[in-house]
């Protein structure tokens, strides 16, 4: 059978992938920090999910606060996916990007305001005209302190679409899973091609906590 983009694949019907990680770009082509770290004690990271990943990237890295970031995928069943596997829809995973951060700078929950003022967490598995599984929207938290943030940020924004009259957010609360770093090209990618594609856009609605940060795309 044909499996649609929008709907996930089955653990036994995923790619096989493979032991070796790929290839990819040692140092930030902005911050010209390690991707991999060691990052400074005590720095925290977030793994967010919120549509394309090279203007979701670019989002963090104007963030004061923000140490580095990357992209790759998670959330998914193929080990070391290449970035045409994922966009086949048969790995499972979602192009993430994960935010290294200093918590005496910028707070998760200022983070979150960003992630749900610049996507529209409502559409499933797609964001505006990227459809597929890989675009869905998703928060992957590292412990019980982050899931307590992010299930009060994702209370409060509902309440914001609702007073607007607009939709279900869709977004998954999920515990952290293996993040596997996306190829050279795509680390980046918006400073390595200023005009390159970013489909990132906003509801318009503003996030009622976490007030202090503002990015926009």
């Amino acid at each position: 059978m044909l499996l649609s983009k929008s709907e996930m694949i089955a653990p036994e019907r995923a790619l096989p992938g493979r032991e070796t990680p790929l290839q990819t770009d040692r140092l930030h082509v902005v911050s010209g920090r390690p991707l991999k770290g060691p990052h400074p004690e005590g720095f925290e990271s977030a793994l967010l999910a919120m549509g394309c990943f090279w203007g979701v990237e670019r989002l963090f890295w104007q963030v004061p606060g923000v140490w580095v970031t990357s992209v790759g995928y998670a959330g998914g069943y193929t080990p070391n996916p290449t970035y045409e596997e994922v966009c086949t829809g048969r790995t499972g995973h979602a192009e993430v990007v994960e935010v290294v951060f200093d918590p005496d700078k910028v707070s998760f929950e200022a983070l979150l305001r960003v992630f749900w003022e610049n996507h529209d967490p409502t559409q499933g598995m797609r964001q505006g005209g990227d459809v597929g599984t890989q675009y869905r929207s998703a928060i992957y938290v590292a412990d019980e302190a982050q899931r307590a943030v992010a299930e009060r940020s994702l209370a409060a924004y509902q309440q914001a679409l609702n007073d607007r009259g607009m939709g279900e957010i869709t977004t998954r609360i999920e515990p952290r899973p293996a993040y596997y770093l996306a190829e050279g090209y795509h680390q980046g990618y918006l400073a390595k091609n200023p005009d390159g594609y970013c489909g990132i856009k906003g509801t318009g609605v503003v996030c009622p906590v976490g007030v202090g940060v503002g990015v926009s795309g």
